[in-house]
C-alpha cells in the first residue's frame, strides 16, 4: 500500500501570489496547487480544520477560481483524496496465506504509522451527516481494499478457495482486527498478531 502518490509541495505556500503570478499559472497547476494543499492540509488538521480560506492561503489559488473548479468542499475533497491518499499494492507471493499475510503487515504498518490513519474517523463520523462525504468515504474504502479481492480472486483460480468464498468475508476477517485495535482498545498491531488473524481468516 502506498502511502501516497508524492504529494508536491502547493507552490506560493505562505504567501500571496502577485496578480501577474496568477494570471500566468495554468489551468493545470492551479488545479495540481489545489489538490495539493487540500490533501496536505486534510492529514495536518483533519476534516474539521479545513477550509476552502485556509486552502486558497497556502496553494495561492483564488478562492473564487476554487468555487469555479469544486463548487462543492466535497467534490474538492473527493478529487484530492482519489489522487493522494493511499492505495495498498497487490502482493503476489504464490500463495493464498503468503498474499494476505504480506497485505495485512503492510496494512498493520500503514495504520500504525500513515497520516491518513488520523484522518479517516472524522471522514467516518461526517459521512453520516453528508452525502458528498459518505460517497468520499466509499470510494476511498473501496480502493483500499481492493487488494483483498485480487488476492481472493487468484487463490479461487489456483484451486486454493472455493469459487463461493466470499471475498469480503475474508476482507472483514483481517481488517475488523487491525481497525479495532488501532481505534479502539489502541493496543500493538506488532507482526504475530497479524499472522494470527490472517491464520484464522483462512482456516
Amino acid at each position: 500500500m502506498r502511502e501516497s502518490k508524492g504529494v508536491p509541495k502547493p507552490k506560493h505556500r505562505g504567501t500571496t501570489p502577485s496578480a501577474d503570478e496568477r494570471l500566468r499559472r495554468s489551468k493545470d497547476d492551479v488545479r495540481s496547487s489545489t489538490l495539493a494543499a487540500t490533501y496536505e492540509l486534510l492529514t495536518e488538521v483533519g476534516l474539521s480544520g479545513l477550509s476552502v480560506d485556509e486552502v486558497s492561503r497556502r496553494s495561492g489559488v483564488a478562492k473564487t477560481t476554487i468555487y469555479r473548479h469544486w463548487p462543492e468542499r466535497s467534490t474538492l475533497l473527493l478529487e484530492a483524496c482519489m489522487q493522494f491518499s493511499p492505495r495498498m499494492q497487490t502482493p503476489n507471493t504464490g500463495s493464498l496465506k503468503g498474499d494476505l499475510e504480506a497485505l495485512a503487515l503492510t496494512m498493520a504498518d500503514r495504520l500504525r504509522t500513515g497520516r491518513w490513519s488520523s484522518v479517516l474517523p472524522s471522514i467516518i463520523d461526517a459521512a453520516e451527516r453528508d452525502t458528498g462525504i459518505a460517497e468520499l468515504q466509499r470510494l476511498q474504502h473501496a480502493g483500499f481494499m481492493s487488494a483483498f479481492g485480487t488476492i481472493v480472486a487468484r487463490a479461487q483460480e489456483r484451486g486454493e478457495l472455493s469459487p463461493e468464498q466470499d471475498a469480503t468475508e475474508i476482507t472483514a476477517a483481517i481488517a475488523g482486527p487491525l481497525f479495532y485495535r488501532r481505534w479502539f482498545s489502541r493496543q500493538s498491531i506488532d507482526p504475530a498478531f497479524v499472522r494470527r488473524i490472517v491464520n484464522r481468516a483462512i482456516a
